[in-house]
């Protein structure tokens, strides 16, 4: 029995993109991936361009990227970074940073969500 399927603007767009793909004797399954791949960065450099970033907007060295989430609107990555230089190092103040970036990889927000001092991280 043969299904009925609505067509909105969208299903459109959709065929296009099967038939030019088609039309270059690409397989449906590389077009797939390639477009996905233009729409979300990498994990590498998302992480780099939080840790770039939230470097240039605080003016403190970025330490480590503690984790990477991908969300619906984008990423979420936390950042750890050296807040206060001490002597010896073991005495440095850390934070952790939270920021937000786009799809594109482009930062939309950060704050920082706590100070601790270096070998403490676990530490509440």
């Amino acid at each position: 029995m043969a299904q009925s399927r609505k067509t909105t603007k969208d299903d459109d767009h959709e065929e296009d993109t099967d038939r030019t793909s088609t039309d270059r004797g690409q397989d449906n399954d590389s077009s797939d991936s390639e477009e996905s791949s233009t729409r979300r960065v990498s994990l590498a450099a998302v992480a780099e361009h939080a840790r770039k970033r939230l470097a240039s907007l605080t003016g403190r060295d970025p330490e480590t990227v503690t984790s990477i989430e991908a969300t619906d609107s984008g990423w979420v990555v936390m950042v750890e970074v050296v807040e206060s230089r001490r002597i010896p190092d073991s005495t440095d103040i850390l934070a952790l940073y939270e920021t937000e970036l786009d799809e594109a990889g482009r930062m939309t927000g950060y704050r920082r969500v706590r100070r601790y001092p270096r070998g403490r991280g676990g530490d509440e």
